[in-house]
């Protein structure tokens, strides 16, 4: 504010206002860009502007003394300039504005670092002084360049008019249009000219969706060169609530005229807690900006803190020695060395979940930006869904956000793998995540480093996806799996971050059950991230036993933090899933059994139902587990049309009536429902066809296939991996039943040691004998309303007869009567289609006669399911 001198009532004018600006632009209202900091190298004339009112408005002209002096006050005080002028006053002018400037043309030329102000004079008096101030960065600063800040972290938040201390404030990003009283930026600068102290002036603009300034509020800080980081806050609004309106609004930070940051926010029905997206001048896209002490840490720092983590030894090592070659290359540089190529800064992590990746990737991001390679450290990690788009054109878009996010810093894509579809697959938009990675890496002026991350052998499959790819990345580390002694010193870690300690015995039982997790683990064992579950539930079991207490608030803050081995002993890492106890439902059973017994043939199968039935049915009735006893997993195995997929519906129904499925419904799947087309997305379409099928059936049909090893990449076992989890996960829950010819399910079951293991059941369906295919001939005419002749029958007896002798691998039992059955049907049809309607009135319709089967010779060469061979004949003589 400038200083106002207080003037006689009989004075002809009233002050109104004393500002200062440089740029001689103007904005509406008669306007000026007014401010009190000034960067040397950008500053020629400096202007004040002296505004006051005049009392004679409207009633007649007069005249008017001004002098504006100007002073620099950097040791003592000196004039710099000193203009004085005689002014008319115009009748017409409510406010009377003089403008005078000093300094020279050449940027630079005048004006020196230091504290200078502004005298107004008014009729040889005082009426206000105006300070301002010159910095200088020490040198001129690119376009786009800020040499003295640099945004670290900026936040909403609500408040009263004299604000919210540090740790009363709850973030924003979307405030009460009702409840809302001023809404506060809370701004955290980086000081880049930490060197010399100087004079920050920074103003916060709120705007509304129509770019209607709603409110402005400037903050001039004296910034100590001690002072790392500048703090400040600035808020608009009213005590009153209800001064916000239901709109889209936009904070935005000027500094120096140039445009810091804008962070848009919404006021409408409700508070949503969390983070505001910001929006920098340089960046595409919105990020969300948060302050990190550890950009605060020295080279060493890091390395110490590198050094302090539980493990990785052999990463340690890489990381140091990677650390001090770029040093060294560096240093090379300085001496005058002209290296061919960039650093590289492109690295691979192999390893299984929670095995630090993410951690070290943080780090390195860090020693690039004290080595200069980078120019602000931070990690933006990403997935394939936060990069691949779901129709043509969104993909590219979704890359150059994560990259642009990721400038100055590390882009660090776990799982990468799944951006690699196998390579007969090209209408995945992976490829084009891939192909815009290899491009833009390859440009040497981009500022970020990537950093992909996957199990060894998909990341194999993901490197040699692409020629370009495997050649930009030269850093490889893989990430073992803890040992349980450093998991045991993980759990001390978690629980010192938790508030808790174990007991001598909780920690015992602690390393038991990490011990026993390492002995079983798979590939998705999840390292610390499994350690720090257990202490989590461990200090809930805790919270639980203290609160059950009659007087859990006289307990003392050891007792509160001491875990004991009770609690431990009570975690669940698979908690038991109790199933539902239904009735056998009599009728339902009874249907089921009489629609299996009513099929032809198959008195095998029939037999083992039946005795299936009779021992659950016991077994319900003395009150054991039915479905920890038996797996009820069944392999159906015969050849085509034998009722495979016909008794699988019958005998899910028959599991429903016994009460031991839920739902009861038969899902029906094959290969290309279970398997997709790159690596890690078969699991998850496996799983999601067995989510659909919990309380049922999840049937298989040809499960074969997806053990059968094919050209290229066979994503077949990963999908009998996830299901062999599932049905062992989930026991009880859902029920598979696979389906294949004989020879193919033997080689499906040997495949793998524990798909024999989890089907217990094996149903064998044998050929129809040629008696039981003339039984299914019949039963289908009688479907169509046919009934045959005596001869026709008998033709159709000796023709099923003869194909039955003759049969190979591709007879399809009850498939191939249906097209005999197809056939005469025609023929029938046909036939009558013949004649006149006299005739037809005169002959039964329903009656199938010879001429319509003699159409079946009993010759080799009309079977439908011969096959042509390539080989050598005999020649006839």
């Amino acid at each position: 504010m400038a200083e106002e001198v207080t003037h006689a009532a009989s004075r002809a004018f009233k002050f109104r206002e004393l500002k200062v600006y440089a740029s001689t632009e103007w904005l509406a209202d008669n306007k000026k860009k007014y401010r009190q900091v000034f960067d040397r190298y950008e500053t020629t004339y400096v202007y004040a502007e002296l505004s006051f009112y005049n009392k004679k408005f409207d009633i007649e002209d007069w005249e008017v003394e001004v002098e504006l002096r100007c002073y620099s006050a950097k040791k003592s005080t000196k004039m710099l300039c000193a203009l004085p002028f005689r002014r008319k006053v115009s009748k017409y002018d409510n406010v009377m504005y003089i403008r005078e400037g000093w300094g020279n043309k050449n940027e630079g030329a005048f004006w020196k670092k230091g504290t200078y102000y502004w005298e107004a004079w008014i009729e040889g008096e005082k009426v206000a002084t105006k300070y301002f101030y010159i910095e200088d960065a020490g040198e001129e600063a690119e376009f786009g360049d800020n040499p003295y800040l640099e945004v670290q972290s900026l936040k909403l938040y609500e408040g009263p008019y004299d604000d919210v201390i540090g740790d009363e404030r709850i973030y924003f990003r979307t405030f009460n249009s009702e409840e809302t009283r001023y809404i506060y930026v809370e701004i955290t600068l980086r000081n880049l000219h930490a060197n010399k102290p100087w004079h920050c002036e920074l103003f916060t603009k709120f705007y509304n969706d129509a770019r209607e300034l709603k409110g402005q509020v400037v903050r001039l800080q004296r910034i100590d060169k001690r002072d790392e980081l500048i703090r400040i806050t600035a808020g608009w609004g009213s005590n009153v609530k209800g001064s916000w309106r239901r709109d889209r609004y936009t904070a935005e930070l000027v500094f120096m005229d140039k445009l810091l940051a804008v962070v848009p926010f919404v006021v409408e029905d409700e508070f949503e807690e969390g983070p505001a997206s910001v929006m920098l001048p340089d960046w595409q896209a919105p990020m969300v900006l948060a302050p990190d002490d550890a950009f605060n840490q020295t080279f060493d720092e890091v390395m110490a803190k590198l050094d302090s983590l539980v493990g990785l030894t052999q990463i340690k090592k890489q990381v140091r020695d990677h650390a001090k070659y770029i040093q060294f290359l560096q240093l090379r540089r300085e001496k005058g060395f002209a290296e061919k190529d960039e650093i590289n800064v492109h690295s691979v992590f192999i390893g299984n979940p929670g095995t630090g990746k993410t951690t070290v990737a943080k780090m390195m991001g860090l020693l690039y930006k004290k080595m200069g390679l980078l120019k602000k450290g931070h990690v933006h990690e990403v997935d394939r869904v936060d990069l691949v788009g779901e129709y043509i054109g969104q993909t590219a878009p979704k890359v150059k956000e994560a990259i642009e996010k990721a400038k100055g810093g590390v882009l660090f894509i776990d799982e990468a793998y799944s951006l690699a579809r196998s390579n007969d697959d090209s209408k995945d938009f992976g490829r084009e995540v891939i192909e815009i990675l290899v491009k833009e890496m390859s440009n040497g002026t981009n500022d970020f480093a990537v950093i992909v991350a996957g199990y060894p052998k998909e990341m194999k499959h993901f490197l040699d996806s692409n020629p370009g790819l495997k050649s930009r990345f030269k850093l490889y580390f893989e990430f073992s799996d803890y040992l349980p002694q450093e998991l045991s010193q993980i759990a001390d870690i978690a629980c010192r971050e938790k508030g808790v300690q174990l007991t001598p015995e909780a920690k015992t039982k602690v390393d038991d059950i990490i011990l026993n997790a390492f002995r079983t683990r798979d590939r998705s064992f999840g390292n610390a991230r499994f350690v720090y579950d257990i202490i989590e539930k461990s200090k809930i079991k805790l919270g639980l036993r203290v609160m059950s207490e009659e007087q859990p608030r006289d307990l003392d803050k050891e007792q509160l933090a001491q875990v004991e081995l009770e609690d431990v002993s009570q975690i669940q890492l698979q908690p038991p899933v109790e199933l539902p106890n239904i009735p056998v439902d009599e009728p339902l059973l009874e249907e089921s059994l009489d629609e299996l017994h009513r099929l032809i043939g198959m008195e095998n199968v029939k037999a083992q139902i039946t005795e299936l039935v009779r021992l659950v049915r016991f077994y319900r009735e003395t009150g054991r587990d039915v479905l920890n006893s038996f797996f009820l997993h069944t392999a159906f195995i015969g050849n085509p049309g034998t009722g495979k997929t016909t008794v699988a519906r019958i005998l899910t129904k028959i599991y429903k009536a016994l009460g031991v499925l839920e739902r009861g419904h038969m899902l029906e799947t094959d290969r290309q429902g279970l398997v997709a087309g790159h690596v890690g997305q078969t699991a998850i379409k496996t799983a999601e066809r067995i989510e659909e099928a919990m309380g049922g059936v999840l049937f298989i049909d040809e499960a074969y296939s997806l053990t059968m090893r094919g050209q290229g990449n066979d994503f077949g076992d990963e999908a009998v991996q996830t299901l062999l989890k599932r049905m062992e996960d989930h026991r009880g829950q859902f029920f598979v039943f696979v389906a294949g010819y004989p020879d193919n399910m033997e080689t499906f079951l040997k495949a793998n040691p524990g798909l024999n293991s989890r089907f217990d059941k094996m149903l064998r369906f044998d050929d129809y004998k040629p008696e039981e295919l003339h039984q299914i001939a019949l039963k289908m005419l009688r479907e169509n309303q046919l009934l045959p002749a005596p001869e026709a029958e008998e033709h159709l007896r000796s023709y099923l007869a003869f194909l039955y002798d003759h049969r190979d691998k591709y007879f399809g039992n009850a498939r191939t009567v249906r097209s005999v059955v197809d056939e005469a049907i025609k023929n029938h049809n046909l036939r009558l289609a013949g004649l006149s309607v006299a005739e037809r009135a005169e002959m039964p319709p329903n009656v199938l006669t010879l001429e319509d089967v003699a159409s079946l010779k009993m010759d080799k060469s009309s079977f439908i399911f011969n096959k042509p061979r390539i080989g050598f004949g005999v020649r006839e003589h």
